[in-house]
């Protein structure tokens, strides 16, 4: 607890710039502490937007974290609400401000400066993105307003969102709950480009089985309107024409560092603002939090932006108690741990996807398991699909992805946590989960992950990637024949079916001297099959990651 007397001028509310506040005045009742936003509303739940358009987050109330007058009665803070930030002297400390309501400027002194000013969306620069009725970006409260008001008074129903990010799949949801025919179109070959992609499938199938147009691999061209500007859908790079009177735009976010720049602190190699273990940027009197800064990301350590709530929150509250104090905790790895929900099923992630690590030129293996949230016995149980990615030589754990129905966010946070302490596949194969049949097994998801990565360690078990190329391997699939007659293996006509049971039986119809891959359904018979003929002769066997039901997803029919 500080009794020093110091102006600490804070620029920006929501996650960073509010929870670094409040902080700072908790560790020091004697500071002067003035918060700067620009816009309305101080601080906010950004993240609960798309769930009060859809009606899901009825009361409007519920979204408002901090009002300017809690913040200014409970912790004694000078906020001042469209107030913007437009130029830092840091000659002089100060920062000149401009009043929205009539455009007058002062001159604010600081002792200490906090810097929280947050992201802006991406808005492409073409015909109507700007200037068309009906096109929209969701950020604040304002935006979630005018989207609410153009859902309700829609004649047509009909909504087109580009981008299939979080943001994106939060609104198309949420769009279909209000009655809407929503059509996404997305740049890249797949939804949720930062996990691989086949792990994002039974995402795009169940969006296709619901009725929505998914165009995948196309990009906004050009919004298309009517003779009053108003937005008729958009066309996409390839000349397809989507309609709807509601065009949302989920492009992503760049950060708002402008006035950073302007100042001269120094960016990162992702265009944040740099900062050290305290949250100071290149002027030590100077701090950043939120989605305009760098954070050093665990799996990698190399500074990058990880535009998330959690880090912005927790960034914010160290840089607020050391602007306070002169001391705090040290800032740890930020994983870029993310979830959503899409209906009714969840997708989540932490650390490096396969192919985020093929791009950091990381030596990296990984392992996809098939298995139920809970025990299979007890009624209920649905499929989590798990892929753990881990360092070829120590086995460090580098990320994991998951999908499924129930579950998802519990095996992410415990291997996002593991993770935050360096942990190897061999240690989470130790972890003491929780266990009762109505919340999981005894062997977890997470556990026959980390099993089947030390088994391909120690050598009893090669994985083979699910989509690898298997023309010129020796093929066993050793699922029953009504399963192969119901779900071949994708890309591979000539495999020789054996079921499992029968292996041992019918060895002498396989050559022992080729290069041999096994797969089953999932890939738990697939090892079974592998130690058999690892034990029998056979001098190189693999089994097939995922069995048949990811190489399905890997390597089958892709959809346009």
């Amino acid at each position: 607890m500080s009794e020093k007397t110091v102006r600490i001028v804070i620029i920006g509310g929501v996650a960073g710039g509010a929870s670094a506040a409040t902080r700072a005045r908790r560790c020091n009742e004697h500071a002067e502490i003035i918060l700067l936003e620009k816009d309305e509303h101080v601080s906010f739940a950004n993240c609960g937007l798309p769930y009060h358009i859809g009606g899901e987050i009825a009361d409007r109330a519920k979204l408002l974290v901090a009002t300017r007058e809690l913040l200014q009665k409970r912790f004694r803070l000078d906020v001042r609400t469209r107030h913007e930030a437009v130029k830092i002297n840091r000659g002089q400390k100060t920062v000149t401000v401009q009043c929205i309501a009539d455009g007058s400027t002062y001159e604010q002194p600081y002792d200490k400066l906090i810097l929280s000013p947050g992201a802006a969306p991406f808005v492409p620069s073409m015909d109507g993105t700007e200037t068309a009725k009906g096109v929209f970006t969701l950020r604040n409260i304002a935006d979630m307003d005018r989207i609410c008001a153009a859902v309700t008074s829609s004649t047509d129903k009909k909504a087109v969102v580009i981008g299939a990010g979080f943001i994106g799949l939060e609104m198309v949801e949420q769009l279909v709950r209000r009655g809407f025919q929503v059509s996404l179109a997305e740049l890249l070959p797949q939804v949720l480009p930062p996990m691989d992609p086949e792990m994002v499938v039974p995402i795009q199938e169940d969006l296709r089985n619901r009725g929505i147009q998914v165009e995948l691999g196309d990009g906004i061209r050009r919004i298309v309107t009517s003779t009053d500007n108003a937005a008729t859908g958009v066309e996409l790079t390839s000349g397809k024409i989507l309609t709807g009177s509601i065009v949302i735009l989920g492009l992503g976010v760049r950060p708002n560092t402008r006035l950073a720049v302007d100042a001269g602190l120094q960016l990162g190699k992702t265009g944040g603002i740099t900062t050290n273990q305290y949250l100071q940027t290149s002027d030590p009197d100077i701090y950043a939090a939120g989605d305009a800064c760098e954070y050093v990301y665990g799996p990698t350590g190399e500074s990058m932006r990880i535009p998330l709530a959690g880090p912005a929150n927790r960034a914010g509250r160290l840089a607020g108690q050391h602007a306070a104090t002169g001391q705090c905790d040290s800032t740890s790895p930020v994983m870029g741990t993310a979830i959503v929900r899409v209906f009714e099923l969840t997708a989540a992630m932490t650390g490096l996807s396969q192919k985020a690590a093929k791009r950091c030129g990381l030596n990296a293996r990984s392992v996809t398991i098939v298995a139920g949230q809970h025990a299979g016995y007890f009624p209920g149980a649905s499929p989590i699909t798990l892929k753990l990615l881990y360092a070829t030589d120590t086995g460090k754990v580098l990320g994991a992805q998951a999908i499924g129905r129930d579950g998802v966010d519990k095996r992410i946070d415990v291997i996002a946590t593991a993770m935050a302490f360096g942990a190897t596949v061999r240690q989470l194969c130790g972890l003491d989960l929780a266990y009762a049949p109505p919340y999981g097994s005894a062997k977890d998801p997470v556990h026959q992950a980390a099993f089947t990565a030390c088994n391909q360690i120690d050598g009893f078990g090669e994985l083979l990637d699910p989509d690898s190329d298997l023309t010129s391997m020796q093929v066993v699939d050793v699922r029953t024949a009504a399963e192969v007659s119901k779900n071949p293996l994708a890309g591979c006509s000539d495999a020789i079916n054996i079921p499992v049971d029968e292996l041992r039986s019918r060895l002498t119809e396989l050559d022992p001297t080729r290069s041999t891959v096994v797969s089953c359904g999932v890939g738990i018979r697939g090892h079974v099959a592998q130690r058999i003929l690892m034990q029998k002769g056979f001098r190189k066997v693999a089994n097939l990651s995922g069995g048949a039901t990811i190489r399905a997803r890997a390597a089958g029919p892709k959809q346009a």
